[in-house]
């Protein structure tokens, strides 16, 4: 009870037009650098391929017996 009171006295002084306009806004930027952060990635990766993790147990080199 003691809560909706006091949201009740808090909508008349604060605007939620301008709180939905911040929030969209965060929103929307946080989406753009989503955006422009995995832009990056897929260009830096394109850049330098991976190493590859494999080890083999053969050996490249077929004339070195041991």
């Amino acid at each position: 009870m003691l809560l909706m009171t006091l949201l009740q006295e808090n909508v008349a002084t604060s605007s939620f037009d301008d709180l939905g306009k911040l929030l969209l806004g965060g929103v929307a930027a946080a989406i753009v650098v989503a955006v422009g952060f995995v832009l990056i990635q897929f260009r830096m990766r394109d850049k330098k391929p991976p190493t590859s993790n494999f080890i083999s147990i053969t050996d490249k080199d077929p004339s070195s017996s041991v």
